[in-house]
């Protein structure tokens, strides 16, 4: 039985592969390693060793294990300000799951339909906040929820909802909510267009045996595409995670440093960066800012391995 010119081509190269392999490896794979390790693998390792020591007023420092790790957590002068920021950037991500990533699902599910004239108008114009700059966003927004200024106030006593408006950016009670819903309103976008991959992706001979059975459009979505679609949702949903315990700008943009009022939307990144770097009310401490940075790593390890093992596992069964 001879070899077909396929099969000995693919001989060929694995004998070559053998001897090239090495050589192809430090060419194409080299380069972005060193580049990855340089800027990604040492910082993360540096800022976890940096976070178990000590400098002292004279600039030396010394090795001081956990200390700040239980410092951070338990002292009262750093444990209340950690949690607090931890609890609202907890809320700010379950903002973005509960309504940033339903409504995704919703405007995909409504552009993958074939009927509907000019949706990929309407993907480019919801899609496009998600290139502007954050410090923009935050700036526009700042302008239309203004008490003094902005058109908010007008435009809810044009409708008869004046008695509505209030200062939501200047309340302790809605500033965290505010916030959010405006980083929904620019990313939502990207739920959107990831979904709707995932949907047009579905082979039409599922839905045509779909309808064959006699399912209607809800069911075929309910029973067909949203399990398909489920690793789909589930990657949005810890990329959803990973982002939102990384947020920083937004916040900044609109609340700096002190993230008010009374650090009403202040969340791991602008907690991290009073820490570290210091602000009008206290001096940057380099040592507690790597232990910050360590605690946010963790947390958002701890919530990639929970998805990764408890539920990865379980959406691969819907792979197709």
């Amino acid at each position: 039985m001879t070899d077909t010119p396929a099969e000995q081509r693919n001989f060929g190269l694995v004998g070559l592969s053998k001897a090239r392999f090495a050589v192809l490896i430090t060419v194409f794979l080299g380069p972005a390693l060193a580049i990855y390790t340089l800027f990604a693998v040492y910082p993360l390792i540096a800022t976890i060793a940096y976070a178990m020591y000590h400098v002292a007023p004279d600039g030396s420092s010394r090795f001081a294990g956990l200390d700040n790790f239980r410092t951070l957590l338990f002292d009262d002068t750093w444990s209340k300000p950690f949690w607090n920021a931890f609890r609202n950037n907890s809320w700010f991500f379950l903002i973005h799951m509960l309504v940033q990533n339903p409504i995704g699902l919703l405007l995909a599910a409504l552009l993958s339909q074939s009927k509907l004239t000019g949706r990929a108008a309407y993907r480019t114009l919801i899609f496009m906040p998600t290139m502007l700059s954050v410090v923009i966003i935050g700036f526009i927004w700042q302008l239309i929820l203004s008490p003094l200024w902005g058109v908010s106030k007008s435009f809810l006593a044009a409708i008869g909802m004046q008695s509505w408006f209030a200062p939501w950016l200047g309340l302790e009670s809605s500033a965290l909510i505010t916030i959010s819903l405006m980083s929904v309103w620019q990313f939502v976008g990207i739920p959107m267009i990831l979904i709707y991959t995932a949907l047009i992706a579905i082979p039409e001979d599922f839905i045509d045996a779909a309808r064959v059975d006699g399912l209607n459009a809800r069911q075929i979505f309910t029973h067909i595409k949203l399990p398909l679609i489920a690793p789909t949702i589930g990657l949005v949903s810890v990329l959803t995670f990973v982002n939102n315990f990384n947020a920083f700008d937004l916040i900044y943009a609109v609340k700096g440093a002190i993230a008010g009022p009374n650090f009403a939307t202040d969340i791991m990144g602008t907690f991290f960066y009073r820490t570290f770097f210091g602000h009008q009310l206290q001096l940057g401490d380099r040592t507690m800012g790597s232990a910050v940075a360590t605690m946010m790593f963790l947390i958002i390890l701890a919530g990639l391995m929970i998805y990764l093992v408890l539920i990865q596992r379980r959406l691969q069964r819907y792979s197709y």
